[in-house]
């Protein structure tokens, strides 16, 4: 599948070092503003080259809208989108022709088609992400319409970790250091320590936060079609994503019901007449969803994201014959790719919700 979505939709297209990345956003709705500064805001953030502690690689990423958008306003018709490639090195990825990568996608991917494209990943490259973020950013504008707003940033890089919850910080300090990351002291922290493994050819994981706000009561569907569970398929679509978390997550196993329900709050309008959505919780273990519906309260996730699998250091490894031999990767690579993920995250997640809106507006409405 490269199509995401059921009402609002991308379908995305393009390989690492082919002509260009692209994409067509359907079920945009009709008479948004088309805020290309923005959109291209959104792929500077994941654009390569940014910092010193990303991959050197350099483009422009300058998006192309090729519809969909007539006198600054979205027409409702679908939005085709591109955006080219202009300094891949094909030449560095020579030595992958006939070898698989450990970690990657080269042995699955081979086995599975009979062919693959060994420049820089091909298909399986991360820079095809640059269509999510397209995407993400064209839902954002219709989000922000609707009072919803979507923040991620860096709260963990290898055991560098940030040891508050989310609401403990001035998540607008996001984009103040390269690392993307709201607490100024772990972020030098966390960039000293990617400089580190960097120097030695390695790599790092590490943790995306995502928070979003302003949702109303009932997104998602209580059967198969759980928010929480659509979400969590967005987010283990992003190349090296291995676990998410809602809410309090993996830390509510050890706890007691008593200790971790979410008390609801009755409004406190003294005289008035009672609206239920106005109805909110003492805490918020949940994470903003119960029931897989969405309950209001702000909806929070953890992302963890793998080492990157490229290391700039001999491993062993087999060729397409199955014979043992060693490689040595070249070229340029992110010694973490969680500073450029982040925009990622977010417009994996915007997507989703707006998605989920969409498909039935009308149960979100009293």
């Amino acid at each position: 599948m490269n199509t995401f979505g059921r009402i609002f939709t991308l379908t995305s297209f393009g390989e690492s070092h082919g002509e260009a990345i692209g994409g067509v956003v359907d079920g945009m709705p009709a008479g948004i503003p088309i805020d290309i500064e923005f959109i291209q805001q959104e792929l500077n953030r994941r654009r390569p080259g940014q910092s010193k502690i990303t991959t050197s690689r350099k483009e422009p990423d300058e998006v192309e809208l090729l519809s969909g958008v007539f006198e600054g306003v979205s027409t409702g018709a679908p939005i085709g989108f591109i955006v080219r490639n202009t300094n891949h090195h094909s030449s560095d990825y020579d030595n992958l022709r006939e070898l698989f990568r450990p970690s990657h996608a080269d042995y699955t991917y081979y086995n599975k088609y009979g062919v693959r494209d060994h420049r820089g990943g091909g298909r399986t490259s991360a820079r095809v992400t640059i269509s999510r973020c397209v995407g993400g950013a064209l839902a954002k504008l219709v989000l922000s319409k609707l009072g919803i707003s979507v923040q991620a940033y860096t709260s963990q890089v290898g055991s560098i970790t940030l040891d508050k919850d989310y609401t403990k910080y001035d998540l607008s300090l996001t984009e103040t250091n390269a690392v993307r990351c709201p607490d100024q002291e772990k972020a030098v922290q966390m960039e000293n320590l990617i400089s580190e493994v960097k120097a030695k050819g390695d790599t790092i994981g590490g943790v995306i936060t995502c928070v979003i706000k302003g949702c109303p009561v009932g997104l998602g569907e209580p059967e198969f079609d759980k928010l929480n569970a659509k979400l969590g398929a967005a987010m283990l679509g992003i190349n090296a994503v291995k676990g998410v978390e809602f809410g309090d997550g993996f830390d509510l196993v050890d706890k007691r019901g008593s200790q971790v329900n979410d008390i609801f709050l009755a409004p406190e309008k003294p005289g008035q007449e009672v609206n239920l959505t106005d109805v909110t919780t003492a805490t918020n273990h949940s994470g903003g969803i119960q029931g897989g519906l969405s309950n209001g309260q702000d909806i929070f996730f953890r992302v963890a994201f793998k080492p990157v699998a490229t290391l700039l250091m001999n491993q062993p490894t087999v060729d397409i014959h199955g014979k043992a031999t060693t490689f040595k990767a070249k070229g340029r690579h992110d010694p973490c790719v969680l500073p450029r993920a982040v925009s990622i995250v977010e417009a994996m997640a915007a997507m989703t919700i707006l998605d989920s809106y969409l498909q039935n507006p009308s149960s979100c409405v009293r």
